[in-house]
């Protein structure tokens, strides 16, 4: 059985389920009435959350919990996620993500088939089974006091700062937008002087690149932080120290493989909780903004910090 859940739908007891038409620039959308065939097998209801943004979005997946759904299932990539994780951290109800957008890293850090059909099944059996999974997530505080939750990787650094770039620019569309930030973040590259917190032990360190992951990959499969567990209760933490842009290039293959961790300028920690500050040189402002899975979070400083078994998830 399935149906739209507008304001005033029923959902308690029902598999609420969040699609993002955009996802992986709108290729993937298709497996939708797939998706809905497959978990109506479970014999709950299957509603299908509205939203026409992402502010709608979120206020939808609130809704979802608060009426006591059974689950929730997203069809989309890690922006998503997040939204869904918002709404379910610390709820007990758990999250289905079935990975069908450009990035796809929680989903993939978690256990679950590339496949986003592979993946319905292996979501649609568990909930057959009553079965899901505990796994944490990481919660962000910003200096204004405010918390987000993401599950994949945290960036503070080069990868960011590209990020930002790229949503300022009007021309071109699409990926080649993305490629375009990067070349031109490539000529300003220097690096920054952080503060660093690691479970109250501060680290001063000049890095290009600094990433806390509670999985291991970030941006569609790049492996930054290869050995980040999120069943083990901490982060991890990989610095970049002062490379240029030459040394840069190269070792990015690398991190696909997860390999740059072994690079001699490349340092790696773990802990509960992570502080990111910086400073800026005499007459500069450093302006790095934060990106968790994608998303755009704030200025730094950030406080990270790992919540062991925040999310329940259906595997």
């Amino acid at each position: 059985m399935t149906g739209s859940a507008g304001p005033g739908a029923d959902l308690a007891g029902a598999v609420a389920v969040l699609a993002n038409p955009t996802a992986g620039h709108g290729r993937r959308i298709g497996v939708l009435p797939t998706v809905r065939d497959l978990l109506a097998t479970t014999g709950l209801p299957v509603r299908l959350l509205t939203a026409a943004s992402a502010d709608e979005a979120l206020a939808a997946c609130r809704r979802a919990a608060a009426a006591g759904a059974a689950a929730l299932v997203t069809v989309g990539g890690d922006g998503t996620v997040q939204l869904a994780l918002q709404a379910l951290a610390g709820t007990g109800i758990p999250l289905g993500p079935i990975p069908a957008g450009t990035g796809n890293d929680f989903a993939a850090g978690t256990g679950l088939p590339a496949d986003p059909i592979a993946a319905t099944r292996v979501i649609a059996q568990a909930l057959r089974d009553h079965r899901s999974r505990p796994v944490d997530l990481a919660r962000v505080r910003t200096p204004t006091g405010a918390h987000r939750w993401f599950g994949a990787v945290l960036a503070a650094g080069f990868d960011a700062i590209v990020n930002e770039r790229a949503n300022r620019l009007r021309w071109p569309s699409g990926p080649r937008r993305y490629d375009l930030a990067i070349l031109i973040e490539l000529a300003r590259l220097r690096p920054h002087r952080y503060h660093i917190g690691l479970d109250g032990d501060r680290y001063d360190v000049d890095a290009v690149l600094v990433a806390v992951g509670n999985c291991a990959s970030y941006g569609g499969g790049m492996r930054i932080c290869p050995a980040a567990d999120p069943t083990d209760g901490l982060l991890d933490v990989v610095v970049v120290g002062p490379i240029g842009r030459g040394t840069l290039i190269r070792m990015k293959p690398r991190v696909y493989r997860g390999s740059h961790v072994h690079h001699p300028m490349v340092r790696t920690y773990r802990a509960r909780e992570v502080v990111i500050d910086t400073v800026a040189a005499p007459g500069r402002r450093t302006g790095i903004i934060g990106y968790a899975d994608g998303e755009r979070l704030g200025p730094l400083p950030l406080t990270v910090t790992a919540v062991p078994g925040a999310l329940r998830l259906l595997r």
